[in-house]
């Protein structure tokens, strides 16, 4: 694209460390870190208290037969029973969702009842594409902060088995006039006019409204403007799937809940998208978008998911109060907001320095990075872009640029190309792998990040509390 000609002046060697070993620092520049206390701005030192998720598996597999709410009943029930608390403390429930099911359409108050929770206790649905649970638990945030509430149960839930199909608009506008005819003739009458291309369904897309395009082929032009090569993403793919294999058989995922679907035989135990292969098998796929010369691939893009999480979050004192042992504070967090074509996927880019800007950290201070991982050619193109003093200047604002994380600590345990990706349940999956991370590779600073459809992406800081043990 025009606008990125000028990152021709990026080292097309930028990730030569992971293109060799998959593990390697992609920075020299990180010091040691920094045991700085980030301050509280709320006046509440609000908490992470815990946090859990179903599996997640990939869509039209053994969640298939299900409803949304009955995953996020899963994931409420399950935090209810990690947490030992008692449901009748929760003051308020937010839930993230993404593709509604209509039945259901306000899924958080649906699942809460369902759950066995009071009609008593209030609840509501929010949509913010792949970052709806980080705005269900900002949301959670802002009603603590302000005293409104003291409680608060955040999650997500994405259900792609089974999505709404339309019927075409002119075939929805007849339905609608036939069900207001006030006779037998005239319901006829309307229906002798049906044509063959009435017939056609509304099929839902991954696709952005404002410019019809999907997110896999902005992808790929987001690769090709970044100049990011087939073996970089296929490398980065390849990486993802290896961490979270090796986090899975260290039993790390200890948010994760079995879960007995209904009507089946069977126990979930485990994420089914986590598949290590090689760097020839990744080699032999052909392009998924842009065909025949795309580089995003089924293997290097994340895949359609079902899954739900959920998380409780509530002041510092609250807790000590309840007896609870916090997971870490939450600290901080920004949205930031961009171009929705050609910049649509770099939402990390720029919420990283700004989130770090605000919390007044440095890239140094950060001991654990999770980031969302919509494509492998995405993270590669927002890690590039935050390593040119071109794009930081220009169209950050920033004086220089922000340079790059050491991969070293970015998403150890894999992320959304191998665990898989169900829209609303991700943000929360973000932040228990942060606060568990924390815990078990000693650290103290976390941040999370992702992008999302619409040009948006988030930005949250975690600070490791002290009382915090690994499951």
């Amino acid at each position: 694209m025009a606008i990125y000609q000028n990152l021709s002046r990026v080292s097309s060697t930028f990730l030569n460390g992971l293109s060799k070993n998959g593990y390697r620092s992609l920075s020299t520049s990180i010091t040691l870190q920094k045991k700085s206390t980030i301050a509280d701005k709320t006046g509440k030192n609000i908490v992470l208290v815990d946090g859990v998720r179903t599996p997640f598996l990939m869509s039209g597999t053994d969640y298939a037969k299900l409803m949304p709410h009955e995953l996020a009943r899963h994931s409420l029930l399950s935090l209810l029973r990690k947490t030992n608390i008692d449901k009748e403390l929760i003051d308020y429930i937010v839930y993230g969702t993404v593709i509604q099911e209509v039945k259901t359409s306000n899924i958080a108050r649906e699942a809460a009842l369902s759950a066995g929770f009071s009609n008593k206790t209030p609840a509501h649905t929010v949509t913010m594409a792949c970052i709806s649970s980080n705005q269900a638990i900002t949301t959670g945030i802002g009603l603590i902060a302000t005293g409104t509430y003291d409680i608060i149960v955040a999650g997500g839930v994405e259900f792609m088995s089974d999505v709404p199909i339309r019927h075409s608009r002119k075939m929805r506008a007849l339905m609608l006039k036939a069900n207001k005819a006030k006779s037998l003739g005239q319901r006829l009458s309307l229906l002798s006019t049906i044509r063959p291309d009435f017939l056609a369904p509304e099929l839902p897309a991954v696709a952005e409204f404002s410019s019809g395009e999907t997110m896999g082929h902005s992808a790929d032009r987001l690769s090709a403007a970044f100049n990011v090569s087939r073996q970089e993403q296929d490398d980065y793919a390849l990486r993802s799937h290896t961490c979270a294999k090796q986090a899975e058989e260290k039993g790390y995922f200890t948010d994760l809940v079995p879960f007995k679907v209904t009507g089946v035989d069977k126990t979930v135990e485990r994420d089914n998208g986590i598949r290590v292969s090689t760097k020839e098998q990744l080699a032999k796929l052909k392009p998924a978008f842009v065909k025949p010369h795309g580089t995003v691939t089924a293997a290097n893009a994340s895949f359609l998911t079902d899954g739900a999480s959920a998380c409780l979050i509530m002041s510092e004192a609250k807790a000590k109060e309840l007896g609870l042992k916090p997971k870490a504070y939450l600290r901080d967090f920004t949205y930031v907001s961009q171009d929705p074509v050609d910049q649509l996927l770099l939402g990390p880019a720029y919420g990283i320095p700004k989130i770090l800007g605000k919390a007044g950290l440095q890239l140094s201070d950060v001991d654990s990075w999770e980031i969302h991982e919509a494509f492998a050619g995405q993270i590669v193109a927002n890690l590039k872009a935050m390593d040119s003093d071109w794009f930081c200047k220009t169209h950050i604002g920033l004086k220089e640029k922000v340079g790059t994380p050491d991969l070293n600590k970015w998403n150890n345990w894999g992320g959304s190309l191998s665990i898989g990706h169900p829209f609303a349940a991700t943000g929360v999956r973000l932040a228990m792998h942060t606060a568990n991370r924390l815990v078990r590779e000693n650290g103290h600073i976390g941040v999370i990040a992702a992008c999302a459809a619409g040009g948006q992406g988030v930005a949250m800081v975690l600070e490791r509390h002290p009382d915090a043990t690994a499951d």
